[in-house]
């Protein structure tokens, strides 16, 4: 991996290309990324960049936090995050990573936790078939039968259940970098990306290659 960059989720719209097709598109803020610290093999083991992204005021950051970028010599960020890039070797402390960095036709893997949806049923977490849902019926949305009876006499682990539903890591891959806006620092993705807007969301160059 050469490429990476941390992004927040701005939104989705569509675009027309430039046959005409209309392309739906996720609009991601992303970077400028300060490079913060550079590993390597000879002091950390391994090779990284350690990046910050997204300003905060220096009195909400914690002192041993403050210490990172203080050494660095660049301004608090909100976000830390390291990058086990190819060519981590290639960048200096202070140097900015910018959406550039990527161009048009690039495939890209997007990270981000999901919207949360609190305690959901059996219906709307797993697709589960509800019940007839006539009157009489008097079963529409439950979760029906669990488990066998006398034998074993229990309900197996890993059984469908209600419960708490959204709020995890996911990774969307093989997403097709439509265009690049080096000025305002915004990519746009085609289809759509993990979380809600304002989200925090890393952009990698993908692991996969399409035929």
């Amino acid at each position: 991996m050469k490429k990476a960059i941390l992004a927040t989720k701005v939104g989705m719209t569509q675009i027309f290309a430039e046959n005409g097709e209309l392309v739906p598109v996720t609009v991601l803020l992303a970077g400028p990324c300060v490079v913060t610290q550079v590993k390597t093999e000879e002091n950390d083991g391994y090779s990284a960049v350690q990046v910050g992204f997204g300003d905060l005021r220096e009195k909400l950051v914690n002192k041993p936090r403050k210490g990172v970028f203080s050494k660095a010599g660049v301004s608090v960020k909100r976000y830390l995050r390291e990058f086990r890039l190819e060519n981590a070797a290639d960048y200096k402390v202070a140097d900015e990573i910018k959406a550039d960095i990527f161009e048009v036709g690039d495939r890209v893997d997007a990270t981000a936790i999901t919207k949360g949806k609190g305690f959901q049923g059996a219906v709307k977490r797993l697709g589960q078939h509800r019940g007839p849902m006539m009157h009489g019926s008097k079963f529409h949305r439950h979760q029906g039968s669990n488990g066998p009876a006398t034998t074993p006499g229990r309900v197996f682990k890993g059984k469908g259940m209600p419960g708490h539903m959204g709020s995890v890591q996911r990774t969307v891959e093989n997403l097709e970098v439509i265009r690049v806006d080096a000025e305002n620092n915004l990519l746009l993705v085609k289809g759509s990306v993990p979380g809600p807007k304002k989200s925090l969301i890393t952009i990698k160059e993908t692991v996969k290659v399409t035929k």
